[in-house]
């Protein structure tokens, strides 16, 4: 953590907005990162209703930077930023928000990259395999379209139960990739049909965390050997529905990947300068085992 005497008028400030975000470990990650690099740099959390009242504020103030955007803003802060990377654009969600020196919001995602990087990293092969993914919303955008455009999956299942939205992502979807997309409303009979087919399960709703970490989306009898299981919850380490897989021996991956990975992407538009990564993992692991 910055020493706070040595906060000036030159320290650049970056925060993490959400609703909620004090489980969010962001700060820590972050401020250790520019603690070994010595940049002036601050990261604050920041529990956010109004998003747009949020992003006036950061155009309002010299020295704000960056924002790292989580649940439930990824879709909504794209209305109030001044451009958005094309690739996102089509994907709909954001998870950073960079100041330009012009002062223009530059809106981008890191989810996607740092979710297939998790994958790819546990040795996850994607040729020829039905992906079951539980959610619609920011994060499950980011990751639906970095699968359907960066590998050749046999099939992209998505369930929710929010219709509106879940109709919309596959609509989207549709109309940007040549994915095979098949979609229904998430309930007890869907998604034990999908889990009879999924040969990797992507979970991405806030079940899991704080305050419901003794609850799963996916009765323990429903998983099949041979799956995968990647919840990219990362508080706790080792949610109930990673632990239920463990225990009927599928291979899981930890969210704490997906939120490392995009982390170091975040830090580097940020600050402009390279990660210490090792530096960064050693700080949430500590936190997620102390």
């Amino acid at each position: 953590m910055k020493d706070l005497q040595s906060i000036n008028f030159n320290t650049r400030i970056c925060a993490v907005i959400g609703n909620p975000v004090s489980h969010s470990l962001s700060p820590a990650i972050h401020n250790a990162g520019y603690a070994e690099l010595d940049l002036d740099f601050l990261y604050v959390p920041c529990q956010v209703e109004d998003v747009q009242g949020m992003l006036a504020g950061m155009r309002a103030m010299h020295n704000f930077r960056g924002l790292s955007v989580t649940i439930p803003h990824k879709v909504e802060a794209m209305k109030y930023v001044d451009e958005v990377a094309p690739a996102d654009r089509v994907i709909g969600s954001i998870n950073t928000i960079v100041k330009q020196a012009d002062g223009r919001l530059l809106g981008l995602g890191t989810d996607g990259p740092g979710a297939l990087k998790a994958l790819v990293d546990a040795g996850v092969v994607f040729d020829g395999k039905t992906v079951l993914m539980l959610g619609s919303g920011g994060a499950a955008r980011a990751i639906a379209f970095t699968l359907a455009q960066k590998t050749a999956l046999a099939e992209l299942a998505l369930l929710d139960i929010n219709e509106p939205m879940l109709q919309g992502l596959v609509a989207d979807l549709k109309a940007h990739t040549s994915a095979h997309i098949r979609s229904a409303r998430l309930d007890a009979a869907s998604l034990a049909a999908a889990m009879l087919k999924a040969d990797v399960i992507i979970h991405c709703t806030p079940i899991g965390m704080h305050p419901k970490e003794d609850a799963s989306l996916v009765p323990a009898e429903l998983f099949r050997p041979g799956q995968v299981v990647f919840d990219i919850v990362y508080t706790p380490l080792k949610t109930r529905l990673l632990a239920d897989a463990e225990v009927r021996g599928l291979k899981i991956v930890s969210g704490v990947e997906m939120f490392i990975n995009q982390a170091v992407l975040q830090f580097e538009q940020f600050t402009g300068v390279g990660a210490p990564v090792e530096v960064m993992r050693k700080v949430v692991m500590e936190h997620l085992t102390s």
